[in-house]
């Protein structure tokens, strides 16, 4: 049974009938982007007010946002109104958990076989292609594929297994997983996932979101910093020479519009970095030339669940002016472009690496200033 009188849990929706309640999930639309209970309807927590009637009275109303913190308040809020009201106990996460109990089978094979034939033109061409045009992969380098749980990390996962099958040169790869404190259940989440996808996953323990529990200004910020240098840390330890990680093409554009609405800079998410901390290593994003659309396709194609952010305060924290928010103004800005223009995407990509230097003012380059005028009258 549920702990208090607003709650339900999982067990106890599954004994309804599926007309006898509604499910809303109360998250944003990104949070929302990442996965849905079957036959929820999206209605954010601040359009409640404005979308009274979707909700039912003549039915069990039940709200769920991450992890059944701000659902709670919904639920009451109703009651109070009229509605038979309830939280889904731990959120979407609990509802997850109870998900992986269920799927015991490995679904590697599936999804390896998609990888080759389904998937093969969108997905693992454009990765190899990536690895080929950047030179992202040299002979007997040892490689830390990063994974965060998420769904582009753990296709970025498969994707190296399945060009390792492939390789022409000896490369090593390790599957490597950093605990910077999540919940318990998230932690089970990534494990279930991994062993679900046959990924060898190591994981170790750092104690990230303790530093920056206390932080106000930037705290994604700063945990994304300090997962970075932890993780070097360890590839380097493990004898590795470059982590990989799992953006693509969509977190491409969007940083370059950002850097430049907001940033006011022209810059971008380069393919690979030499680290700067630790010598020697280096930083590489074979999923370079992938688009996320493609990524959703092939998770709903296998019906996978991914969390978006397993981060232990995702539920009681605003992302009100947060990088989040603005990515996410940054995506819906594209979409809205995309209307009147079918190639904005391709031509925000390629803005970077069509830049004539003798039409910009000035330009920074290893951090010292050139301007258009120190050379103007030497012509």
């Amino acid at each position: 049974m549920a702990e208090n009188k607003w709650n339900i849990t999982y067990k106890e929706i599954c004994e309804l009938k599926e007309e006898q309640y509604q499910i809303i999930d109360i998250r944003n639309e990104a949070s929302a982007a990442y996965g849905m209970i079957p036959g929820a309807i999206l209605i954010p927590q601040e359009e409640l007010e404005t979308r009274l009637q979707e909700v039912s009275k003549e039915k069990k109303i039940i709200f769920y946002c991450m992890r059944g913190i701000f659902s709670e308040e919904c639920a009451e809020t109703f009651r109070e109104m009229g509605y038979d009201a309830y939280s889904l106990e731990g959120g979407y996460t609990s509802w997850l958990v109870e998900l992986m109990k269920k799927e015991e089978v490995s679904k590697a094979e599936e999804v390896e076989e998609s990888i080759r034939k389904k998937f093969h033109k969108r997905l693992f061409s454009r990765f190899a292609k990536a690895v080929r045009e950047y030179e992202l992969i040299q002979e007997n380098d040892k490689i830390a594929v990063c994974i965060s749980g998420g769904k582009d990390s753990m296709l970025m996962a498969k994707l190296f297994q399945e060009l390792k099958k492939h390789n022409k040169f000896p490369f090593e790869i390790v599957y490597l997983v950093m605990d910077p404190g999540y919940s318990e259940v998230n932690r089970k989440l990534i494990e279930s996932n991994a062993k679900l996808l046959d990924i060898p996953i190591q994981i170790f323990e750092s104690d990230i979101f303790d530093a920056v529990f206390e932080v106000e200004k930037s705290p994604c910020y700063l945990c994304a910093r300090m997962r970075r240098g932890h993780l070097y840390s360890k590839a380097k330890e493990l004898g590795c020479n470059k982590i990989a990680l799992g953006h693509h093409y969509d977190d491409v554009i969007e940083t370059i519009l950002m850097g430049m609405l907001y940033g006011a800079q022209v810059q971008t998410m380069m393919p690979k970095l030499h680290s700067t901390n630790f010598e020697g290593m280096e930083l590489i994003r074979p999923m370079y030339l992938i688009r996320e659309d493609d990524i959703k396709h092939w998770r709903d194609y296998h019906g996978l669940r991914f969390l978006q952010c397993a981060c232990r305060f995702t539920d009681t924290c605003s992302v009100d002016g947060s990088g989040a928010s603005k990515r996410q103004e940054v995506k819906h800005l594209i979409a809205s472009l995309k209307e009147t223009n079918p190639y904005v995407e391709g031509n925000i990509f390629k803005s970077v690496e069509n830049v004539n230097l003798s039409t910009i003012i000035a330009y920074k380059e290893h951090g010292v200033k050139h301007h258009f005028l120190d050379d103007y009258d030497k012509i």
